[in-house]
């Protein structure tokens, strides 16, 4: 037997749960969404923006899921964002109809297989160089197909993007001399969604506000009028919408929220509670050697650490101390106690890489599972 033939994929591996199953019972590691919670952050994201006239992109490379990609569009959104071509693939062939790559697409494997994509569905991509424009043109004319064009502006992350102003205008006019559709502006101040202060997000949405409007102002003028302009994110979507300038929001991480996000503040000093906490890291308790430590079967193998270990949810006195490959060292004081074999609940430092470590969704309301979600686009990222 070959070694191909011996291989076994994710997929082949057996479920953490099935309909129908308590909690306790789930296998873990597992990612856990809590459908309650969850829907109430899809309502609430359209609540807060009645009365403006915005559309609604949410990023799906913080779900990978076009389970949820198909809710957020039943509630209203236009389509969504993604950041690979393998990622949009996976949305479509689930049923999405529109999706913005908010990203450069450079190489000619990907950009022959971004081309392909149009003929399936509206997807956008973004530029910021000319170069890269041409050989879009090239792979879109080959595959004969259409695709929505933006060009990308720093507007402060010091990321991708071309400079606002006239560079930004010499590279529209370079998408539309190469017969592309110009479809507008991707202006996305990433850095500015966990400055902890609403003086600080303010400021920094404000600059880039400026930015965008003076580069708007000089491509309505050339005669290169952009018809979305689109950016924002969880930690300052209510300001773009409110700018008068954007009337495109692409919020992702609502729909689950981790740790991170919950050390923005507020207004008065204290957590920003707007979306609640939907996705968790469902552990279980392996090892109990001493009083003060107990050892979780989640380490640095089931959850991302960029921005922290994950927060020990709904035990006073536990804290996530530190991770190796399998095992995660919670430290427990106070009234804190656990056994071996409970399960806890952990909430990660940051969703998006996390839910790209996972097969499934384990959707539960109340103490048991109602469905599995698959993280389609899982490992997109090409």
């Amino acid at each position: 037997m070959s070694a191909a033939a011996n291989t076994v994929m994710p997929h082949a591996l057996p479920a953490p749960a099935r309909p129908g199953m308590r909690i306790e019972e789930v296998d873990t590691p597992a990612l856990l969404l809590d459908l309650d919670a969850f829907e109430r952050n899809l309502r609430r994201l359209h609540t807060t923006l009645q009365g403006r006239t915005v559309r609604v992109r949410p990023h799906a490379k913080s779900h990978k899921c076009p389970q949820i990609a198909l809710r957020q569009i039943a509630l209203g959104a236009v389509g969504v964002c993604c950041q690979k071509v393998s990622e949009a693939r996976a949305l479509v062939q689930g049923g999405v109809r529109d999706v913005l790559i908010a990203n450069e697409v450079v190489g000619a494997a990907k950009l022959q297989r971004l081309a392909e994509l149009g003929r399936e569905a509206q997807v956008g991509v973004c530029v910021d160089d000319a170069a890269n424009v041409r050989e879009l043109a090239a792979a879109v004319k080959a595959a004969g197909s259409n695709l929505d064009v933006y060009v990308e502006l720093d507007v402060g992350a010091r990321r991708c993007g071309v400079e606002p102003g006239k560079p930004a205008l010499v590279l529209a006019q370079a998408v539309a001399d190469a017969g592309l559709r110009f479809a507008g502006i991707h202006a996305y101040q990433g850095a500015a969604q966990h400055l902890r202060t609403p003086a600080e997000r303010t400021a920094a949405i404000g600059k880039a506000v400026e930015m965008v409007q003076a580069t708007v102002g000089l491509l309505r003028k050339a005669g290169l009028d952009p018809e979305i302009i689109t950016g924002a994110g969880t930690g300052t979507y209510l300001l773009e919408a409110g700018s008068g300038v954007y009337n495109e929001i692409q919020p992702g991480s609502y729909v689950f929220m981790d740790a991170d996000y919950g050390r923005n503040l507020g207004d008065d000093g204290l957590p920003v509670h707007e979306f609640e906490q939907s996705l968790f890291i469902l552990a279980t308790v392996m090892s109990r050697p001493i009083r003060e430590r107990a050892v979780v079967d989640v380490g640095l193998k089931a959850h991302s650490v960029d921005s922290g270990m994950p927060a020990v949810f709904g035990l006073d006195g536990a804290r996530y101390a530190r991770a190796s490959d399998e095992h995660g060292v919670i430290e427990l004081a106070g009234p804190a106690d656990v056994r071996l074999g409970q399960k806890i609940r952990l909430v990660p430092g940051h969703c998006d890489p996390t839910v790209n470590l996972y097969d499934w969704l384990v959707c539960y309301r109340g103490e048991r599972v109602e469905e599995l979600w698959p993280v389609s686009a899982r490992g997109a990222f090409y």
